[in-house]
Parts: C-alpha cells; sequence; structure tokens
C-alpha cells in the first residue's frame, strides 16, 4: 500500500475513511471540511473535554478520561501503607514546610545543616502540598499520583496526534501498568518528576516536527531543564537523540533548524541553571552544606557523585560502584542483557522485547516517506530516547537502583502503542501482521519467562499468558482472512496476554507497603540483588549484595529483609548485626554490631525506630536548640526527625561521608548550645568504616566527654553534660 499520507483519521470510529490517511500534517490541518466564514462557535470547555476532536470517534474522549481516572485510582489505592516511603526525602520536605530557606536549597533539616543529595526541585511540589494541608503520606505522595497520572496523559496525547485513539489508549495503558511505574509515581523519589518532564520534551519535540514553531524546542528546553533540577545528569541522557531528529526532520530551513536548536538550549540552560547559580554564588558560610559533594560544591554533586561517577563507577564519597561491562559488582552486573536480569527484569522489561520489534516494524512502515514525516519522527523521538536510555543503563558501572528504570517506562510505552496503531493500520500486508504477531510471541513468551522466575506467585498465570500469546499471534498472522470481529478478538487477546504479567505484578506493588532506599516493585522475591544466578544470587564482586538482600531493602511486599542472611553479601568488610536503632527483618530495632568494619552506618538504607521514650527525650526542651539531636547518616536522622518534627543534623549526609560538619565545627555548635543529643550508631563513621573520616572523630569526641543516656536499646549523648574527665 503506496500514499502520501501518514495518519489514519477515523469517522465516527468505524474504519478508516474512503479516503484513506490522513495527510503528514499538523493536526490542526487535517482535512476537515472548511469552517464558515465566522468560524466554528466555541464549545463549552466540558463538552471539548469530553467530546474531544471532531475527528475522534465517539467513544475516543470517554475511554481517555477513563485511562486517567483508572490510572488515579490505582495509584491512589492502599497510598497509606507507604507513609512517608523514602524517610530521607521526607524529611526534607518537613523541613521545607518550617524554613524557606530550607525549601529553595532542599535541606534535609529546618536547621539547614545540610541538603539531600539531589537538586531542590522535586521537593518542592511536595513541600508545597504539605504546607498548605499539613505533613503527611497523602502531601508527600499525593503530587507524585498526579504525576504518574500526567505522564499516562502526556503519553497519550504524544501517540494520538499521528496514530489512532487505540494506539493513544494502548500506549497509556502500557504505561500505567508497568510494575517500575506503578512503584514510583508512589513514592516520594526523584524520578516521578523526571519521568514526567522527560514525556514531556519527548511530547514537544514531536509538537515541533509538525509545525517548526520555535517555541516548542524553547519548551522542551525548559521541560529538561527543569528535570536536570530534579535529578541533575539523567536529565540530559535523551538530549542527543531529540537534538538530531529534530535537526533532520524537522519542516524548515537547516538554518533555522539550529537556530532553534540554539534557542532551545538557552531555554535548558537558563530554567536549569538559575538555581545552580544561585547556590554556587551563594556564600558557603551561610547556606547548607551540598550533601553527597567532598567540596562543598554543587558542580561536583553534578558531575562527580550523580554524574560521570555513575558512568564509571568512580563515585568519591559513594558505596562503590558496579563491574565493568559485563562485569559485576555492589549494584549487579553491567551488559547488553541488564534489563532483563533477575535484579532488573521484573520491573520494566515485561514488553521490553516486543517494544523493540514495533520499533523496527514502524521505521519500516514509514522508511519511504519524506524527510519531514512527523510519523516517522514520532518513531525516532520516543524510539532514540528508548535505545539511549536502555544503552546507558545497560553499561553504566556506578550506583544503580532497579527503580532507576522507570525512566524507560514511557519511552516504550508510546512505542508500544505507536508500532501497533501502525502495523495494525497495514494488517492486510503479510510482513506487518507477522511483526505485529512476532511482537506478540515476544510479549507473552518473556512475560512467561518473568513470570516463571516466582513460581509460587500465581503458577496458573504463566501459562495462560503463553498460550493466550500464541494463540493471538495465530489469529493475527491470518488477520486478513478474518472478519472484523475475529480479527479485533485475536488482537484483543494479544494485549490481555501481553499487559496480564506486569498487571498482576502492579496490582501486587499497590497492595503492599513500600518504604526505605531502595523499593522494588512485584511480589516478594521478584527482584533482588545479585548475579546472574537469578533471585537469591550470590554476591558480586567487592562484596556485593547477595540473596538475602540489602541490611534495610525491602521485598516487593514492602517488608523489611534481614541482615545478610545466610551469609549474603553485604558492604566491604561487613559485618551482621543491625545499627542501634536500625530495623531488623523482624522490625526490632538492633543493638551494634553494625557494617564496615569501623562503624556503624547510621542506618543507610532504613532508617531507625523511634520509640515514645526516645521521643520524648529529645521533644523535651528541644525549641532551645537548633537542632535537638544529631545523628550519623540521613536515614537515621532523618527517622528521628518526622517522629520529633524537631530538626536533627544529619552527620555525614546520607552515606555519613561527607566532611560536614568537621570536628571543629561541631564543637562549635556544642559550646554554643545549638545540639541537645548526639544519637549513637555504634562504633561511629560513615560507609567503609573509616576510622579518621569527619563522622568517626566526632563520635569519639563525644563519647569521650558527655554522658551517656540509653532509652531501650539506642543510646544517646547529653550535649549538655560534660563527664568528669
Amino acid at each position: 500500500m503506496t500514499t502520501q499520507y501518514d495518519r489514519t483519521t477515523y469517522q465516527g470510529g468505524a474504519a478508516p475513511t474512503p479516503s484513506g490517511p490522513a495527510p503528514d500534517l499538523p493536526q490542526q490541518q487535517s482535512p476537515q471540511a472548511p469552517a464558515p466564514a465566522g468560524g466554528e462557535p466555541k464549545q463549552p470547555f466540558v463538552r471539548r473535554l469530553w467530546r474531544g476532536r471532531p475527528e475522534d470517534p465517539r467513544w475516543a474522549r470517554p475511554a481517555f478520561l477513563g485511562l486517567l481516572v483508572a490510572t488515579a485510582a490505582l495509584y491512589f489505592y492502599n497510598l497509606g501503607a507507604n507513609g512517608y516511603s523514602n524517610s530521607f526525602y521526607s524529611a526534607a520536605v518537613q523541613a521545607g514546610t518550617k524554613s524557606w530557606k530550607a525549601m529553595f536549597f532542599g535541606s534535609l533539616d529546618a536547621g539547614n545543616a545540610i541538603t539531600v543529595d539531589k537538586p531542590s526541585a522535586f521537593l518542592w511540589p511536595m513541600e508545597i502540598a504539605a504546607r498548605i494541608f499539613g505533613l503527611n503520606t497523602w502531601t508527600i505522595l499525593g503530587p507524585e499520583v498526579l504525576m504518574g497520572v500526567g505522564t499516562v496523559a502526556v503519553v497519550y496525547a504524544s501517540v494520538r496526534r499521528r496514530f489512532s485513539p487505540a494506539a493513544g489508549l494502548i500506549a497509556g495503558a502500557v504505561l500505567a501498568l508497568t510494575p517500575v511505574a506503578a512503584l514510583m509515581f508512589r513514592f516520594n523519589n526523584p524520578d516521578a518528576m523526571l519521568a514526567l518532564l522527560m514525556a514531556l520534551a519527548c511530547y514537544f519535540v514531536v509538537r515541533g516536527l509538525e509545525d517548526g514553531r520555535t517555541k516548542w524546542l524553547v519548551w522542551c528546553g525548559v521541560a529538561i531543564g527543569f528535570a536536570f533540577l530534579g535529578k541533575t545528569l539523567q536529565a540530559f541522557l535523551i538530549l542527543p537523540s531529540l537534538a538530531i531528529v529534530y535537526a533532520v526532520c524537522a519542516p524548515v530551513s537547516l538554518k533555522k533548524r539550529f537556530g532553534q536548536l540554539a534557542a532551545g538550549t538557552l531555554a535548558l540552560i537558563v530554567s536549569g541553571g538559575w538555581w545552580v547559580a544561585i547556590v554556587e554564588l551563594w556564600p558557603a558560610s551561610s547556606r547548607p552544606y551540598i550533601g553527597g559533594s567532598q567540596n562543598n560544591s554543587f558542580l561536583e554533586l553534578t558531575f562527580g557523585y550523580n554524574g560521570l561517577g555513575r558512568i564509571n563507577g568512580d563515585e568519591t564519597g559513594s558505596v562503590g560502584g558496579g563491574g565493568g561491562a559485563g562485569g559485576t559488582g555492589q549494584w549487579g552486573e553491567t551488559g547488553w542483557d541488564r534489563m532483563f536480569n533477575s535484579e532488573i527484569g521484573s520491573q520494566i522489561s515485561w514488553l521490553l522485547p516486543a517494544a523493540l520489534i514495533l520499533l523496527a516494524g514502524g521505521l519500516v512502515a514509514t522508511r519511504k516517506l519524506k524527510r519531514t514525516s512527523v510519523t516517522r519522527g514520532s518513531f525516532l523521538v520516543w524510539g532514540g530516547s528508548l535505545l539511549i536510555t536502555l544503552l546507558v543503563f545497560s553499561y553504566m558501572a556506578g550506583i544503580f537502583h532497579q527503580y532507576y528504570t522507570i525512566a524507560l517506562a514511557p519511552y516504550i510505552a508510546a512505542v508500544i502503542g505507536m508500532g501497533a496503531g501502525s502495523l495494525w493500520e497495514r494488517r492486510s500486508e503479510m510482513w506487518a501482521s507477522l511483526t505485529l504477531a512476532a511482537a506478540i510471541v515476544a510479549g507473552a513468551v518473556w512475560g512467561y519467562v518473568l513470570l516463571n522466575r516466582t513460581p509460587d506467585y500465581l503458577p496458573w498465570l504463566r501459562w495462560l499468558v503463553l498460550i493466550g500469546g500464541l494463540a493471538a499471534a495465530l489469529g493475527v498472522i491470518f488477520v486478513a482472512k478474518l472478519g472484523r470481529q475475529l480479527a479485533l478478538a485475536a488482537v484483543g487477546l494479544g494485549i490481555v496476554a501481553s499487559l496480564a504479567g506486569p498487571t498482576a505484578y502492579t496490582l501486587s506493588t499497590v497492595d503492599s507497603a513500600h518504604t526505605g532506599s531502595i523499593p522494588t516493585a512485584g511480589p516478594a522475591g521478584a527482584s533482588m540483588m545479585g548475579g546472574r544466578g537469578g533471585p537469591g544470587g550470590g554476591g558480586g564482586a567487592r562484596g556485593g549484595f547477595g540473596g538475602g538482600g540489602m541490611p534495610g531493602q525491602q521485598n516487593g511486599n514492602g517488608n523489611t529483609q534481614g541482615q545478610n542472611q545466610q551469609g549474603g553479601g553485604g558492604f566491604p568488610g561487613g559485618g551482621t548485626g543491625g545499627m542501634p536503632g536500625q530495623q531488623n527483618g523482624n522490625g526490632t530495632t538492633g543493638d551494634g554490631g553494625g557494617m564496615g568494619g569501623g562503624g556503624g552506618v547510621g542506618g543507610l538504607l532504613n532508617g531507625a525506630t523511634v520509640s515514645s521514650e526516645a521521643k520524648k527525650l529529645l521533644t523535651t526542651d528541644a525549641d532551645k536548640y537548633t537542632w535537638s539531636a544529631a545523628a550519623i547518616g540521613a536515614q537515621n536522622a532523618a527517622s528521628y526527625q518526622l517522629a520529633t518534627g524537631d530538626a536533627v543534623m544529619a552527620i555525614g549526609g546520607f552515606n555519613g561521608t561527607d566532611p560536614s560538619p568537621t570536628l571543629a565545627q561541631f564543637e562549635k555548635y556544642v559550646a554554643d548550645g545549638k545540639v541537645h543529643y548526639f544519637i549513637s550508631s555504634g562504633t561511629g563513621g560513615g560507609m567503609g568504616g573509616s576510622s579518621t573520616g569527619t563522622s568517626s572523630q566526632i563520635t569519639s569526641w563525644v563519647e569521650k566527654n558527655f554522658k551517656k543516656v540509653t532509652v531501650g536499646t539506642a543510646t544517646f549523648y547529653d550535649l549538655t553534660q560534660k563527664t568528669s574527665s
């Protein structure tokens, strides 16, 4: 089938119109009857919202709105079970509700001792909600849910611009039912905002490919700039892909294309750089220390710990990276198959093989279209973003968590929707029906493999997925010879079979609690750190985390795992005992031992359980002090801060390894009466147990000079009462 057009326009929801697909023009230029000289009367907003475009079938807009409502209901369901989720960031939200300065800089505490290890923009929606409605689970996580619904809407809107409403609905449903998306759009890490803004960036480029207007490149730059203020350099991963696609495919002159790209770059620099400039120019003595850096510099944090260090594994002040290409390390194996292994696969890869097949099919289907084809440009925008992010995630040797893969979810969803819609329109051609069938088979077979990794979880489901997918693929191959009803039934069966596995894992995710620093989606045991041996595989090099999981890490069911079960890896030189105040797998409080040989990490991955006696101790006369207490490591400090509502200083930042405050600075804080208690975390020190770090020095000084106070199993030092020595 050869045509000068790119997109099918449906009239009344039946079949393609006799005139064929619509031209490859901006949506507003679709070949409709000319409007009356006086223009069409403007419909009320509610009617326009409900009815959508004039060329849409009557069911399209209600179905889209229903998708958004269903996504919101799914993500809001059982949201309260997540509590404060990552208490590290929730404590920063709490600080932002008490101090505008803390809100601007992203301070972990209202006393502005140290910031979180990211820019602060991703905290602002939560802090605004908490300032208005009070600090609770719903004000912290509610904005994240709304970002998830917004991302589904953006993906639908982008796909719908050049494909059928059904293609947009498929894309939106795939995104909403991706397990890691259901996890992170209900969690308070920066990734929800990142996913939304990256989807918006792709949408704006698609709009720019339609009409060549500069404003879309400017808006794209703004979206990526603010994404940088959420999660630094990860926002730049898709920049090369977007820039190349626009430079090649935009419907304007080459000179104008480069001028527009320059305008978009300027918008990116301004929208992402204003905050950076203020932080760097602000006197260090009157702002909080930049958490995660070793020299109190946001630029160092950006290009080191949160930047190039994530790629090559050389992260000063961090906990070490992974292996090289094809190797193993603390954060799992690197290599081309990383997204499919036992650590990552069940989070994101359910439809990744199908997406790659459909991307190839879509590019083949549009190969003869003109350079400025928006349909092909859409495949290049979303597919290019998918491929470049996939490549970086597969080989980055630094810190890598399973939940990072939410960044792939919008790209996979859009490619699935566009590819399925494009090949369905060409279903009368054997190559198209075979490609569509291959994508269904890939989704079903890989779904079976992933479900088989947790054989005790719904054991019947994997067989239904496999058999249903194969049957649907067979029907799709002969779809041209089937009647309309049977053809639609075959496609419907293929969609159900492909989505059954991720849907089940998504439902398990929303039905369980998720807290701590490293949440994972799906049922218990679905995603475990370790080697290629599958769940429970042995720890990798440099003391990688074994099958027992990282101390304090959650299972998929939201429970906290035990400490290095059965000899699992642990941290370098790590022991097996819990930290004082750190939760063990049974929910009790550890009594020392710690990790890192030389000292505890202060609840690196999950915070403390604060008893009522400890809360009473810290809140007594707390208003007389800038910080009611100080603790090694941010998670430990955050737990006490959230429990008491009073500022708690996190010595050493998240890992306990940042040189803030120095011993001299802490001595001065104590001498000035700004800190009341020191919360013991064992033998001091941060990650790695260095006896020369500032955390260890402060701990030793406190233990030698101040009175010990024991409350239950937790130990405090009263910094207002010196010992006789």
